[in-house]
Formats: structure tokens, C-alpha cells, sequence
């Protein structure tokens, strides 16, 4: 049986958002490590719910992915 695999370049086009595109409460400024929760509104779209730990003030975030096209 054959195997097909695409190889994945190791290098990233951009960091990770572990420290940089994390978003902080606009209240108090304390920075946020992870979503409440999120949804997958419709193609191409995220939104995550954030809840402060510190002040309790809840945001939401929306994000578009792009889709990968398989060969």
C-alpha cells in the first residue's frame, strides 16, 4: 500500500502568539493566557470569549483562518 505525505517547512512565517499577540484586558491591563471558550461562527471565522481573572471584564475576539487545499 502505498504512502503519500507532504512535508511541512520547520520554519515559521511568524513567531508564535505566546507572548506578543496575546491580548490584555482593556481594564486593567492584565495579560490574558487563554480563551473562555470559542466558536466556529462560519467558514473562515473564530471567536473566542475572554474573561479577565483579575477584574472579571469579558471580551470577544474574532479571527479569520484560511483554509489548506489538499492535493
Amino acid at each position: 500500500m502505498p504512502a503519500l505525505a507532504e512535508i511541512l517547512s520547520t520554519a515559521a512565517s511568524r513567531p508564535n502568539p505566546r507572548g506578543c499577540d496575546l491580548p490584555t484586558c482593556p481594564v486593567c491591563a492584565d495579560s490574558m493566557v487563554a480563551a473562555e471558550a470559542s466558536a466556529y461562527l462560519h467558514d473562515e471565522l473564530i471567536s473566542y470569549l475572554w474573561t479577565c481573572d483579575t477584574c472579571g471584564y469579558g471580551f470577544v475576539t474574532k479571527h479569520s483562518v484560511k483554509r489548506f487545499a489538499c492535493n
